[in-house]
Parts: C-alpha cells; sequence; structure tokens
C-alpha cells in the first residue's frame, strides 16, 4: 500500500507521529534531547519545574543573598550579592530557550505544583520562553477527612482558569485516576479552557523498611499493564469530549501504542522504555507501530484513532462492570488444584 501517514494532531500541534517522550530526565540534556528527536519522537515534555522546590531557593536566596547580615555593618561586604545567581526557575527558562533553537519539534513545558501562587506567573515567563504548550502536573493527595470531592476539583478547575486568563498557549492537565466522576470532571476542565488532559499520573507509593522501621520513597517503573488504564478510560471518553487525550503511563511497546491509539488517544506519552531501553527504542515503537497498520491496511493513525473506542467497539459494554464479571467468570484453577 502507499505510504503510512503517522502525522497526528495534539491540542492543535500537528506533529508527525503519536510518539512523545513525557517529562524525564532526557530532557536535561541537550545531546539526549537531540537522540530523542532523531529517533522519531515527535514532540518532547520537559523535566517538570515543581513548586516546592521553587519555593525551598526563593527561601534560601531570601536568607543568604538578600538579608545576609552577618550582625557587623563593617563586614556585610564579606557575603555580596550575586547578581549573576541563577535559581532553578531561570535555568529552566535558559533551558526552554536552548531545546528551542536546537529541535525542530515542539517543547512542552512542565509545571508541577498545586497552589496558585506564582504558577500563573511562571505560565507566562514560559509562554515568553517559547514553551509550544504547557503540561500542568497537579499532583495532590487529598488526606483531609473535611475536604470533598468538589473542594479537591474546585482546586483544579480555580488553578487552570487562572492560567487560562494568562497564556494564549494550549495547555494540558495531567490528571490521577483517583477522580469519583472522570468524564464529568473532564468535561468541567474541557469547558474551562484545557486543550488536553493526559491519563493518568502515577503516585509514586511509599514503602516501609521493616528492619529499620522507616517509610522510604520507593520507585516502580510502570509495567505495560499499567496503561490498561488510561485505554480503558480514553476509549469511554473518546468522542464525548472535544478535548485532545495523551495516554501516559505503561506505554512501552508498539503493542501498547497501537492499543491506545485504537482506544482513541492522539499521542502516547513514553518515559519508562526511554530510560530502560534509550531514545532508540522510539525507533522500534514506531516501525512496529508502522508494520502493524500496514498489515491491516490502515493508511493513517486518524483512520485507526478510536476504530475500538466504546463508541465503536462491538461490544460496548466490555469497558464497564460487565468486563469486571467477564473477567471473574473466565479465571480458571492450574492443573490440579481442587476448588
Amino acid at each position: 500500500m502507499s505510504s503510512i501517514d503517522l502525522s497526528t494532531n495534539y491540542m492543535g500541534l500537528k506533529l508527525a507521529n503519536p510518539l512523545v517522550p513525557s517529562a524525564s530526565p532526557l530532557t536535561r540534556g541537550l545531546d539526549s534531547a537531540r537522540r530523542l528527536e532523531d529517533a522519531g519522537a515527535s514532540a518532547v515534555v520537559m523535566y517538570s519545574l515543581f513548586e516546592e522546590e521553587l519555593r525551598y531557593e526563593e527561601k534560601m536566596t531570601e536568607r543568604f543573598l538578600i538579608h545576609q547580615t552577618i550582625g557587623h555593618p563593617e563586614a556585610d561586604s564579606f557575603l555580596p550579592f550575586d547578581s549573576h545567581f541563577q535559581q532553578g526557575l531561570d535555568q529552566y527558562l535558559e533551558h526552554l530557550g536552548a531545546l528551542k533553537d536546537t529541535l525542530n519539534i515542539p517543547v512542552i513545558a512542565s509545571l508541577n505544583g498545586i497552589s496558585l501562587d506564582g504558577w500563573v506567573e511562571n505560565g507566562k515567563l514560559l509562554e515568553d520562553a517559547g514553551a509550544d504548550a504547557l503540561e500542568l502536573n497537579v499532583y495532590y493527595l487529598d488526606t483531609d477527612l473535611y475536604e470533598s470531592n468538589m473542594d479537591v476539583e474546585n482546586r483544579y478547575l480555580e488553578l487552570l482558569r487562572a492560567l487560562r486568563r494568562q497564556v494564549n498557549i494550549p495547555i494540558a492537565m495531567k490528571l490521577s485516576p483517583y477522580f469519583s466522576a472522570l468524564p464529568h470532571f473532564i468535561r468541567e476542565l474541557e469547558n474551562e479552557g484545557a486543550d488536553a488532559v493526559a491519563l493518568f499520573n502515577r503516585f509514586y507509593q511509599p514503602d516501609i523498611d521493616i528492619d529499620n522501621l522507616q517509610i522510604i520513597p520507593q520507585l516502580h517503573l510502570s509495567t505495560s499493564a499499567d496503561a490498561l488504564l488510561a485505554m480503558r478510560w480514553i476509549a469511554i471518553l473518546y468522542g464525548r469530549v472535544k478535548l485532545s487525550m495523551a495516554a501516559t503511563g505503561g506505554v512501552h511497546t508498539a503493542d501498547d501504542v497501537i492499543k491506545l491509539l485504537l482506544s482513541g488517544a492522539d499521542v502516547t506519552h513514553l518515559c519508562a522504555t526511554l530510560l530502560l531501553h534509550g531514545p532508540e527504542q522510539l525507533t522500534r515503537i514506531k516501525a512496529g507501530l508502522t508494520a502493524w497498520m500496514e498489515q491491516h491496511e490502515c493508511a493513517s493513525v486518524k483512520d485507526m484513532k478510536g476504530r475500538l473506542s466504546q463508541q465503536f467497539c462491538p461490544d460496548p459494554k466490555s469497558f464497564e462492570r460487565t468486563n469486571y464479571l467477564a473477567v471473574l467468570d473466565s479465571y480458571s484453577s492450574p492443573a490440579g488444584m481442587r476448588r
């Protein structure tokens, strides 16, 4: 068949293919970013700018550089203010500019935080520095017994609303799966000006060291099984919302990408598989996607997108509770085990 069209549209950005590396250390260096582009990335999401880190830096800067008296006026000059001191935000903006000068693909900046303070201003600075879009990662874990689900959702909506008033570039909201009425909430985000949602953010869980009786941070990289959660919800949402949808978390292979596109994703975000196998994994995934499309006589990503969403699949209920019952009924005990 004729050449395969892998192009896709993600929140107004015309991309050469649906493979977009998500926020990771790979975008901290220009060389690794170039490798991502050379291997087939159609855009990159920068490493995240964390609210907590900026707040800490501001506090330390105020303490040691601005209010730097040591008690003796004569000795104050020993601690002069360094006008060339770069904070995290300055470094991020500078690196964003360098990426834009180096790459020929869109660069999406990533903000990670939960409060309004500073984020609107920072979003504007990122737009002015050349970001093609913003990904807002609101990593919020509600532990307050008196905070309702509406309070939590309003926190997201207020942040989006304030940022939307200040920036003109597209905004993607990266969400966790922990919402009681996810389709309704995404519709509210769309009404407030979100251009895309990225489903789903993974909350890394703490672990317990039972020998030293300590709580320890623990990193577990995703597996392909993790992508099934995004696949399900994207399939349910496809055709019911107008904003773009990115699948994130658990995208490791060409098969994963194919499933997510068939469910209705516009792009797939990749991270763990690139950390494990290097940027060149993008080339292998792209080749696998192209081979599948040729085998199934699918001329473009547009033709395959949403083909097995809830709206078009032969059994729409398979994405709902009936799937739960079917999985339980299909289980059989290993040979030799009594039931």
